[in-house]
């Protein structure tokens, strides 16, 4: 009898430490890191020129997943940051597109304007955002609530990045294009920390604004041929031309091609400029410091705006990466004389990948499609269908906005003219597939393109027509060569990496849903998921988990 009592208790102590061993202990900090517009295939592409402390570092000390998709088809930037914040798919989040049309009024509403809030230490009118049209909690909101102490912080060079990536509990930082300060605005506080005011105060961005885009290696060494402002010749390395900036600056609505503060979002300069408030914000808000685990997203923006203006194939956008590469290792050396061993958990992934560059002679099967030519000729059909007026109220992001207000006077059937024009749609050369809302709100597509698209419909803002475009084709738009939004591989196949001491380290090949990542890192955090996640645990970073 004493050697079954021995034994039991024996066992009981080794079913307690086996559990224990495999309950993780918290970490201090969880950082997301999220590269815009960054394809997969870059880390292959331009693997051998990284460095072995850079985005290698991550690769070969970490959890890296080399099939991680987004399974819908609006791939652009707001739509997958809220996948990446709340676990679920727009269907679920809500977050489309960062414009669409209010059924009720026909007016445009815009995912972060909110006329209620003013921007801080900024010129009237700027910086009037806030998180208010966000649907569901993130991240981020769940951990503010299950540790009142835990601190959230979300930093981008724009605006919409750094709103949906922080959500609604999240202190939140973008950069103001004009002035080149971080700015914020009152939804989020009374007033500008000091320690950001402090800051702003040093002008950082005006070191940067003459300098010039140097290679970062001989001309023989990128993988890329294809150049428009970088130039190998000694005396002209680097060199900006005037209608280079004069165009950047257009997009802010400034004329003068000296207004560089805007136009170094488009160069490398702009992620040096966030990584460097990023380890200024862990400084002093002394993220990672207690035993309550903090949340800091990172948006590197850059690498989007450099990619729609010079493509995939440029070697702007592969001179960003090796740039970037020398970004990630300088902050990873940080976070190692920060931080002790298992302290600090990061992600570095992507919000989608893009369309190869679209080149007007190029052999390979590709176009841009027109858009106003679209919405003329679809009013034109609709008139003849039914009544002549203006049937087109807007599009955004390949979905066409009917005046419903037109089709009720009339007294016509939503799902007919919806239907009608979907098929119409089909006729259209670059469009592959139509699908109404009322055809995605009423019926299931279990698979291939129609689960894509239907897992982007959002009844409440989502357009009455959805169509998508062929491989290869983008939106006609005179100051972009390259653009997401399909869904397609290049558009929804990104890098996902798990990094962290604590973690295991290994390469995994199967398909994951960039779902995933938020109850992923909730069960890191040992908090309960976002209210509207629907992805799982990925089991590779939390081993022995049910």
């Amino acid at each position: 009898m004493k050697s079954n009592i021995l034994s039991t208790i024996l066992l009981a102590l080794f079913c307690t430490g086996t559990a224990s061993a495999q309950q993780p202990t918290k970490p201090k900090l969880v950082i997301n890191i999220v590269i815009s517009q960054m394809r997969a295939d870059y880390l292959d592409r331009f693997g051998d020129n990284f460095s072995s402390d850079g985005f290698r570092r991550f690769i070969n000390h970490g959890v890296y997943y080399t099939n991680a998709h987004y399974d819908y088809m609006q791939t652009n930037t707001a739509a997958g940051l809220a996948t990446l914040t709340t676990g679920t798919n727009p269907s679920g989040h809500g977050v489309v597109s960062e414009n669409w049309i209010d059924f009720t009024t026909g007016k445009q509403i815009n995912l972060i304007a909110d006329s209620k809030v003013t921007g801080l230490e900024c010129d009237a009118g700027i910086g009037c955002y806030s998180p208010a049209n966000l649907t569901v909690a993130t991240l981020g909101d769940r951990l503010k609530e299950f540790d009142s102490q835990s601190k959230v912080i979300s930093i981008a060079a724009t605006p919409v990045s750094a709103i949906v990536g922080g959500g609604y509990s999240a202190d939140t930082y973008w950069l103001d294009a004009g002035r080149g300060h971080w700015i914020s605005s009152t939804y989020y506080f009374k007033q500008l920390p000091r320690w950001v005011t402090a800051y702003n105060a040093q002008n950082v961005f005006e070191q940067y604004m003459n300098r010039s885009w140097d290679p970062s290696k001989a001309e023989t060494a990128y993988k890329n041929s294809e150049r428009t402002v970088i130039d190998f010749t000694p005396e002209k390395q680097g060199f900006f031309s005037k209608p280079f900036f004069r165009k950047i600056g257009s997009l802010f609505k400034k004329e003068d091609y000296s207004f560089n503060a805007a136009a170094l979002l488009y160069t490398p300069y702009g992620n040096t400029l966030t990584s460097q408030f990023a380890r200024e914000a862990i400084i002093q808000e002394k993220l990672g410091r207690d035993d309550h685990t903090d949340l800091l997203t990172i948006v590197y923006d850059s690498p989007r705006l450099i990619g729609e203006q010079f493509g995939p194939r440029s070697m702007e956008v592969e001179d960003t990466y090796y740039k970037l590469d020398t970004e990630l290792s300088m902050f990873a050396d940080f976070l190692a004389a920060q931080f002790k061993n298992g302290e600090v958990i990061v992600v570095l992934t992507s919000d989608h990948g893009t369309s190869d560059t679209y080149k007007e002679d190029g052999r390979v099967p590709m176009g841009r499609f027109n858009v106003e030519q679209f919405k003329m000729i679809m009013n034109g059909f609709l008139s003849a269908q039914f009544e002549p007026a203006n049937w087109i109220i807007a599009y955004h992001d390949r979905q066409l906005y009917l005046n419903r207000s037109i089709i009720y006077s009339y007294g016509f059937n939503l799902a007919e003219v919806q239907t009608r024009a979907a098929t119409f749609a089909l006729q259209f050369r670059g469009v592959s597939d139509a699908l109404s809302s009322t055809s995605m709100q009423n019926g299931y597509f279990g698979g291939g393109v129609g689960q894509k698209m239907q897992n982007s419909f959002y009844p409440k803002r989502s357009g009455d027509i959805v169509i998508n475009l062929m491989p290869g084709w983008i939106e006609e738009d005179s100051t972009k060569v390259s653009t997401s939004g399909s869904l397609y591989d290049y558009d929804t196949h990104v890098p996902l990496i798990f990094y962290g001491t604590s973690l295991p380290v290994k390469k995994v090949y199967r398909n994951v849903s960039m779902t995933d990542v938020v109850p992923t890192l909730a069960r890191i955090m040992q908090i309960t998921v976002p209210n509207a996640a629907t992805g799982s645990v990925l089991t590779e970073v939390i081993p022995n988990q049910r």
